[in-house]
């Protein structure tokens, strides 16, 4: 699929639509989706994640979607070095996911995907499906790579949408939660699904499903610097993990600008209107009104307010973050019974696909 297709109003308006669609039926029927979701352990989780994945999953889960959360601890080695932080970065994730209220059983599952074999076997005959062409402009990959800094690009960075339609397909995932910027890798995905079912179950019912993507809702979340995505490596984070001093002392160097009387203008001031987003986001009011609130307090006063509300907001997680830090059996036992239940649901999905593919003995 050309590149310009995934930027074109057309196609996004078409996946709003099919989102809004999937997003009242859930409210109906839960059990009929299965969502794949997750994160590469590169570090602790911030509040940028916070807002806008934690509290959908928590919230996805609660209703009785079947959610299979992966931690793609493989991704990690596409554009990073430090793999040697892997092990303790999944137990810090599965420790900020259930500190956020997500609560591992029947419905939700746990796992990183190095542990599950049986999906990462499906990345051969799924890498037959795929051109080169299409994977060195799929433009979610392009942007990470200029992000990352990468000059030397190895197949692992190119390959990873596919290893990603592996992840999503092996569970037969139908719902896949994205902001617009990964919407490239869900068509991707569908894609693989259809020229598999296509190619192989001609005279037998298709094996994989053609996953949707469940738009986001939740604002973009600017870093304390108010000039780019916050992020991890960027420096320009809160971290769930952070304490209350900590999080008000990083609150203090956010930067805002020279005008004293605070408005909501996100074009005009994004500094500003970024800290009264979060403020919002902790508060339930609208940054208009938050905003109006503050008036001529000036920059000093919204980040004393975004420090209350902020602390205030994550101090149940943190609590129950450090009860959780305590446990690391829990926590460990929690990845175990994810892999075990993750395995079977992969086993079966193999087997399908081996006889699809005439290979099974």
């Amino acid at each position: 699929m050309a590149e310009e297709a995934f930027d074109s109003s057309r196609t996004f308006l078409a996946s709003v639509e099919r989102s809004n669609q999937i997003e009242a039926d859930i409210q109906v029927n839960p059990g009929k989706y299965r969502i794949l979701t997750g994160d590469r352990p590169t570090g602790n989780l911030h509040i940028g994640h916070y807002f806008g994945s934690l509290q959908n999953r928590v919230r996805l889960s609660r209703l009785g979607v079947p959610t299979m959360i992966l931690i793609a601890d493989y991704q990690v080695l596409t554009d990073h070095d430090a793999f040697d932080k892997i092990s303790q970065n999944t137990k810090e994730l599965v420790i900020d996911y259930l500190a956020a209220g997500i609560e591992p059983g029947e419905n939700v599952i746990i796992y990183p995907h190095s542990y599950i074999p049986e999906c990462n076997q499906l990345m051969l005959p799924f890498l037959t499906l795929v051109s080169n062409a299409e994977l060195s402009r799929n433009p979610t990959v392009k942007e990470e790579i200029a992000s990352a800094g990468i000059t030397n690009v190895n197949a692992g960075m190119y390959t990873y949408p596919v290893h990603q339609a592996c992840d999503i397909l092996f569970c037969k995932g139908n719902v896949v939660p994205v902001g617009k910027d990964q919407l490239p890798h869900i068509e991707l995905t569908r894609s693989i699904a259809k020229a598999f079912n296509r190619k192989f179950c001609r005279d037998r019912a298709p094996v994989f499903p053609l996953p949707q993507a469940l738009l986001s809702s939740a604002p973009s979340i600017l870093g304390l610097d108010g000039s780019q995505k916050m992020s991890k490596s960027r420096g320009n984070a809160v971290f769930l993990c952070s304490s209350e001093d900590e999080t008000c002392s990083l609150i203090k160097k956010a930067k805002t600008d020279s005008e004293r009387v605070i408005t909501y203008d996100p074009e005009g001031r994004p500094e500003v209107a970024n800290l009264l987003l979060l403020i919002s986001l902790c508060t339930k009011e609208k940054p208009e009104a938050v905003a109006e609130r503050i008036g001529e307090k000036g920059s000093g006063e919204l980040k004393k307010q975004l420090c209350e509300a902020l602390n205030e907001e994550l101090r149940p997680l943190r609590t129950r973050r450090a009860e959780l830090e305590r446990e690391p059996e829990y926590i460990r036992s929690v990845l175990l019974d994810g892999v075990e239940r993750a395995r079977a649901i992969a086993v079966q999905t193999l087997q399908e696909v081996r006889d699809a593919m005439n290979m099974s003995i």
